[in-house]
C-alpha cells in the first residue's frame, strides 16, 4: 500500500515536477499534497490502529483526491470521463471520516448513514446525471447536450452540497457538546473536518452568489483539509505522551488502593471520569460496605469496559470512555496497572490475615502450655503430693511405733505401701499426658494400642519412615488420640480407620469414620489445638466432615526420613 500511494503522490505531481511554462497554480498544488498527506496519515493510522476503520477511511480519501488527477493525464475519452465522474468520489469518505473518528470509523447512527449516502448521490450520481448534459471535450456520455440543464444540475449539486455540509457541522458539533472531556479531546480531528467544511460551504456560497472564486479562497479551503491529518498526528501524540505517565504509574502501585488507585488510573488514560468498579458474587445492583460499585455499570455508547484479570478471575473492572478505545495499548496498559494494584491489595490483605492467624496460633499454644501447666500442677498438688505428704507421715507413726507396738507398725507399713503404689501409678499417669509410655515401642504399636482402647472398631494402616522426629511422632500419636476420641463422643460412628502413610515430603495421618460428619476444626478446642499443634511443626491439618457422610481428618507432617 506504500509503494501504491507514493506512485500515486508522484503520478499526481508529474504535471507539476515537468512543467516546462505553464505557471503553476497554487491550488492546483495545494490540492494535490493534501491527497499524499491523506494517504500517508492513513495508511500509519491503519497499521497502528487495524481494529479501527478510521486508517481505511483517511487511506480511501487520499486515494480519491488522487485518482481524478491521474485519470486525467490519459488522454482517452474514457479516461478523461471518468477523471470527471470520480472528482468528487473522496467526499463520502471525507465524510464517513469525521462523522466516526470518535466510534473507530464506524458510523453512529442512521443520522450518519443518511448523510453519507446523501454525499455519494450526489458527489458521484449527480456527477454522471450532469455528464449527460456536459459538452466537454471527449465526454463519451454526452447523450443530452445542453448547457441549460447542466447548469441546473450543476447548481442543485452544489446547493445540496451546502446543506449536506452543514448538516455534518450541526450534528458533529451537538455531539461535542454533549461530550466528556476525554471525548472532546477524540473528538478534535472531527472539529477541524467541521471547520473545513464550513470553509467549502464559504466557498460554494461566494461561487453562486458571487460569481467566480479567488485563488486565495480555494488555497484556504484546501489548505484547511490539512488539518484533519494534523489532529490525528495531534491525537497518536498525545498518546504517545500520555504512555510517558505510565512509567510513573507503575512506580507508584504499590502504595495505591481505593479512590487514590482509581484517580491515578483515569489521570494517565486522561479520563477523569474512569470508575474502577468491583464485582461482587451474587450481589447484583448493590454496594459493599466501602460504597464500591458491586458490578460494573452497563456499557452504553459513550462507554466503554475492560475487565481486569487476576488468577483466572475478573473481580473488578474499569470502566471509561468508549473514545478511548482508538488505543487499545493504553487501555491494557492501565488495565494492567490496575491488576497488579488490586494483585498487591490482595497478596497484602491475605498477608494480614495470614500474621493475625500465627499471631492467634501462638496465644492459643501459649495458652494452652499455661493450662497444661496448672492441670500438672493441680494434679501434683491434689493426688501425688498429698499422698506423698499422707506417706511421710505414716513413716514417722511407723518409726516411732516399730518397737512399742510390732501390730501397728506392720499395718502402717502395709498402709504405707499401698500409697506408695498409687502415688506411683498416678505419676505414670501424669506422665504418660507428658510423653505416651506406647510411643517406647514405636509410633506403629502406640497407633494400634490407641484403636484396641477405642470405643468404636478401629482399623489401622501404617506405612512410615522407619525414622521419625520425637515432635512428628508425637504430632501423629496426639491426632490419632484425639481424633478417635472425638469419633467415640460425638460422630455416631460404627467405625474407624486409621492410616498412616508416606509423602513426598514427609508423612501424613488420616483419621475416617462412618459416623453423622459436621465437624468443623474452628468449633471445637480440640481440633484447634491439634491445628496449631500441626501448624508449629510446617504442617496442615485438613478436615472434611459434610453431615450424615462421616468425618475424615489428615494431618499432612514434614519431615526427614
Amino acid at each position: 500500500m506504500w509503494t501504491l500511494a507514493i506512485a500515486a503522490e508522484f503520478g499526481a505531481l508529474v504535471p507539476i515536477i515537468f512543467a516546462e511554462d505553464a505557471p503553476v497554480e497554487p491550488a492546483d498544488l495545494v490540492y494535490r499534497l493534501v491527497g499524499g498527506s491523506f494517504a500517508a496519515f492513513g495508511l500509519v493510522a491503519w497499521h497502528r490502529r487495524p481494529d479501527s476503520r478510521s486508517g481505511a477511511l483517511m487511506t480511501a480519501t487520499g486515494f480519491g483526491l488522487l485518482v481524478s488527477l491521474l485519470l486525467k493525464q490519459i488522454h482517452t475519452g474514457v479516461t478523461l470521463t471518468a477523471g470527471e465522474l470520480l472528482e468528487d468520489i473522496w467526499e463520502p469518505f471525507f465524510a464517513a471520516l469525521i462523522l466516526s473518528f470518535v466510534t473507530g470509523g464506524r458510523l453512529h447512527g442512521r443520522i450518519d448513514r443518511v448523510i453519507v449516502a446523501w454525499v455519494f448521490v450526489v458527489a458521484f450520481v449527480m456527477d454522471v446525471v450532469s455528464m449527460l448534459f456536459s459538452e466537454e471535450p471527449d465526454n463519451v456520455l454526452l447523450a443530452f447536450p445542453s448547457e441549460k440543464l447542466y447548469g441546473v444540475v450543476d447548481t442543485t449539486q452544489r446547493s445540496l452540497t451546502i446543506v449536506l455540509c452543514v448538516a455534518i457541522c450541526v450534528v458533529i458539533a451537538r455531539r461535542w457538546h454533549a461530550s466528556s472531556p476525554a471525548r472532546r479531546r477524540a473528538f478534535l480531528p472531527s472539529i477541524a473536518g467541521a471547520v473545513c467544511l464550513l470553509l467549502f460551504v464559504w466557498l460554494l456560497v461566494t461561487d453562486l452568489v458571487e460569481g467566480p472564486r479567488s485563488q486565495f479562497m480555494i488555497v484556504l479551503a484546501y489548505s484547511s483539509m490539512l488539518v484533519v491529518p494534523a489532529a490525528f498526528l495531534a491525537g497518536l501524540l498525545r498518546s504517545r505522551l500520555a504512555r510517558g505517565g505510565l512509567a510513573q504509574l507503575f512506580s507508584d502501585l504499590s502504595g495505591m488502593r481505593g479512590a487514590a488507585l482509581q484517580a491515578a488510573l483515569g489521570r494517565t488514560l486522561g479520563d477523569p471520569t474512569l470508575v474502577l468498579a468491583y464485582r461482587l458474587p451474587n450481589s447484583p445492583g448493590h454496594a459493599d460496605a466501602a460504597g464500591r460499585a458491586v458490578l460494573v455499570p452497563p456499557v452504553t455508547p459513550d462507554r466503554a469496559s475492560a475487565p481486569i484479570e487476576i488468577d483466572g478471575r475478573e473481580p473488578a473492572a474499569i470502566v471509561y470512555d468508549a473514545s478511548l478505545d482508538d488505543d487499545p495499548e493504553m487501555i491494557d496498559a492501565v488495565r494492567a496497572a490496575a491488576a497488579m494494584a488490586l494483585e498487591n491489595e490482595r497478596l497484602l490483605v491475605e498477608s494480614d490475615a495470614r500474621l493475625a492467624e500465627v499471631q492467634a496460633s501462638r496465644q492459643r499454644i501459649v495458652a494452652a502450655g499455661d493450662a497444661e501447666r496448672r492441670r500438672l500442677e493441680r494434679n501434683l498438688h491434689d493426688g501425688a503430693q498429698q499422698r506423698l505428704v499422707a506417706l511421710s507421715l505414716q513413716l514417722r507413726m511407723l518409726r516411732s511405733d516399730i518397737r512399742r507396738d510390732p501390730d501397728q507398725a506392720e499395718q502402717l507399713a502395709a498402709a504405707a505401701s499401698d500409697e506408695l503404689a498409687q502415688s506411683l501409678q498416678e505419676l505414670r499417669e501424669l506422665a504418660r499426658g507428658i510423653h505416651p509410655a506406647a510411643l517406647d515401642h514405636g509410633l506403629v504399636s502406640a497407633l494400634e494400642s490407641l484403636a484396641g482402647r477405642s470405643t468404636v472398631a478401629t482399623a489401622v494402616s501404617c506405612d512410615a519412615p522407619a525414622h521419625m522426629p520425637q515432635a512428628v511422632e508425637l504430632a501423629v500419636y496426639f491426632v490419632a488420640c484425639e481424633a478417635l476420641a472425638n469419633v467415640g463422643k460425638y460422630a455416631g460412628a460404627t467405625a474407624a480407620s486409621v492410616r498412616l502413610s508416606r509423602t513426598t515430603a514427609g508423612v501424613a495421618i488420616e483419621i475416617a469414620d462412618d459416623g453423622v460428619g459436621g465437624a468443623n476444626a474452628a468449633d471445637g478446642s480440640g481440633l484447634h489445638g491439634l491445628a496449631d499443634r500441626v501448624a508449629a511443626l510446617n504442617g496442615q491439618l485438613l478436615v472434611m466432615s459434610p453431615p450424615g457422610a462421616g468425618t475424615v481428618i489428615t494431618a499432612e507432617l514434614p519431615c526427614v526420613s
